[in-house]
């Protein structure tokens, strides 16, 4: 009974702590394939789970951040989704590779053709994008994700410096210096994307897991939190057996 207990115990302490972690597996986010160094061109993917359990995600866009402008940006085919990539004229022209830039990407817009991001899976968004920034260690974009029951989630919120991380952050890329030899990374490519393009069929990237690194480092966490809660469990029930003897 008392063994049935402590595992009793456990279990509520795993269920605790997982119901406190799983929102932070949820949020749209971004990552280089490789690094994105400043001014350099760089592959990222916008990596977007579905929240919900009754209903799908059909539409992504990404808006790009106005005070670090991008002029290139690639957008990879995917199957099940059109995709559509939309300039902005500048206020004041880009400089890159001795070429004047009038205009930039402001945002880019994936609509799915079948069936979406169904529940209990997420779906990477690549873009090639460059050049990058010299003058700044982070891009923010704002991403807003629409689901096929009308439902609207904007992650659009900033990270506030010494504050709580705020429940719809905005996904954030995190710049690498240039290498010392001056190479900037080149993992994308230089030329600029048509103002709108539709995909051609390519494999998903759908899975129902999240990045293996991530995932790792917090069922980890999570199964260290339930050992300790275990173990106090069983220091409480051994106690009261010396006590009652």
């Amino acid at each position: 009974m008392k063994a049935s207990r402590i595992a009793a115990a456990g279990a509520v302490a795993a269920s605790a702590v997982l119901a406190v972690s799983a929102p932070a597996f949820a949020h749209v986010s971004v990552q280089p394939e490789g690094e994105a160094a400043k001014g350099g061109y760089a592959v990222v993917d916008f990596k977007v789970p579905n929240e919900r359990d009754n209903a799908s995600t059909n539409q992504v866009e990404v808006n790009f951040p106005t005070d670090h402008p991008l002029a290139s940006v690639m957008p990879q085919p995917l199957d099940g989704w059109s995709v559509k990539v939309t300039k902005t004229k500048l206020a004041k022209p880009l400089t890159m590779h001795g070429e004047k830039i009038s205009e930039a990407v402001s945002k880019v817009t994936w609509t799915a053709t079948g069936k979406g991001i169904e529940p209990g899976f997420f779906q990477k968004f690549p873009l090639s994008v460059g050049a990058l920034p010299e003058d700044t260690d982070e891009l923010v974009f704002k991403a807003i994700q629409t689901y096929d029951n009308k439902e609207v989630v904007r992650w659009i919120e900033p990270q506030k410096a010494g504050q709580e991380e705020p429940e719809n952050p905005a996904p954030v890329l995190t710049l690498s210096e240039a290498s010392a030899d001056g190479h900037h990374g080149s993992s994308g490519t230089a030329k600029d994307a048509s103002d709108t393009s539709t995909a051609a069929p390519a494999s998903s990237t759908s899975a129902s897991s999240a990045d293996s690194s991530d995932t790792t480092a917090r069922v980890l966490g999570v199964v260290g939190i339930v050992v300790g809660a275990a173990g106090v469990a069983y220091g409480v029930l051994a106690g009261r057996r010396r006590t009652e003897a």
